[in-house]
C-alpha cells in the first residue's frame, strides 16, 4: 500500500515482498516485529529511502511526522489493532502495521492564512496553498491521521493521540501466538525493542527530505 503512494514506475508484488523478507530472515509467517527490519525491507524491494524514528509520535517526532505527511510521503506505523481496525491498547498482543498517508488539522479560525482555499464540497475544510506557512502549534486544536490497515476496506481518520498511545505501549509478545507451535521472528529485546515507539518514514529515492514549509490540510 505504501509503495503505491511513492509514485513508483513499476508495481512490486506482495509475493516478492514476502519472498525477500523470508530470505533475509525478517519473518517466518509474514509477521514483522522489527521496525528496523521493516525499514530495511522497504529499501530492498522499493526504490525508496526509509528513515526509522524512535521515541514515540510526540515531541520533535510529531513535527517531523506532520511535515513528512504534508510533503506527500507515507509512513508505516506499528500499533495494536482493535476489531474496527482503529488503534487500541493491548500491550502488543494485537500488533499490526498501518500505512499513514495524510493528516487533518483542526485549527482556530484566526490561524487560517489567506493562501488556504476552502474545499468546494465540504464547508469548513481548507486546503493549503503552495505559499501557506505551517500553523503554529498553539493554534492546532486537533490532529487526525489518515490511515489504512491491510484488512480494512477503506482509510480511516485516527486521533493522533490515540495512535501515539497505541504505538507507545507495544511491549509484549501475544501469549496465544507464543503457544501456537509456530515459529516467529522476534528481535533481541522482544516486541518492546522492535516496535514500541517506532515508526518508519518512506521517501521516494530521489527525495532527500520532505518539504519543510508546506502545511497539512486544515479544518476550521
Amino acid at each position: 500500500m505504501a509503495g503505491s503512494l511513492l509514485g513508483l514506475s513499476q508495481d512490486i508484488s506482495l509475493e516478492r515482498i514476502l519472498r525477500v523478507a523470508l530470505e533475509r530472515g525478517y519473518t517466518a509467517q509474514g509477521e514483522m516485529f522489527s521496525a528496523a527490519d521493516m525499514a530495511q525491507l522497504a529499501e530492498e524491494v522499493f526504490p525508496c529511502r526509509a528513515e526509522l524514528l524512535s521515541g514515540g509520535l510526540e515531541g520533535e517526532n510529531q513535527e517531523r511526522i506532520l511535515r513528512h505527511l504534508t510533503a506527500g510521503c507515507p509512513l508505516l506505523l506499528p500499533y495494536d489493532e482493535d476489531s474496527n481496525h482503529e488503534p487500541c491498547r493491548r500491550r502488543g498482543f494485537k500488533a499490526h502495521w498501518a500505512v499513514v498517508s495524510g493528516v487533518l488539522l483542526g485549527l482556530q479560525a484566526s490561524a487560517l492564512c489567506p493562501a488556504c482555499q476552502e474545499d468546494g464540497e465540504i464547508s469548513g475544510l481548507f486546503r493549503p496553498g503552495p505559499a501557506s506557512p505551517p500553523p503554529s502549534p498553539e493554534h492546532v486544536a486537533e490532529i487526525y491521521l489518515l490511515a489504512k490497515q491491510g484488512k480494512s476496506w477503506r482509510p480511516q481518520l485516527w486521533r493522533y493521540q490515540q495512535a501515539h498511545e497505541s504505538n507507545a505501549q507495544l511491549t509484549d509478545f501475544c501469549p496465544k501466538r507464543a503457544g501456537d507451535g509456530k515459529v516467529y521472528v522476534v528481535p533481541a529485546g522482544g516486541v518492546r525493542a522492535g516496535l514500541c515507539g517506532r515508526t518508519v518514514l518512506l521517501y521516494p529515492s530521489t527525495t532527500e527530505s520532505p518539504l519543510a514549509q508546506l502545511p497539512p490540510a486544515v479544518g476550521q
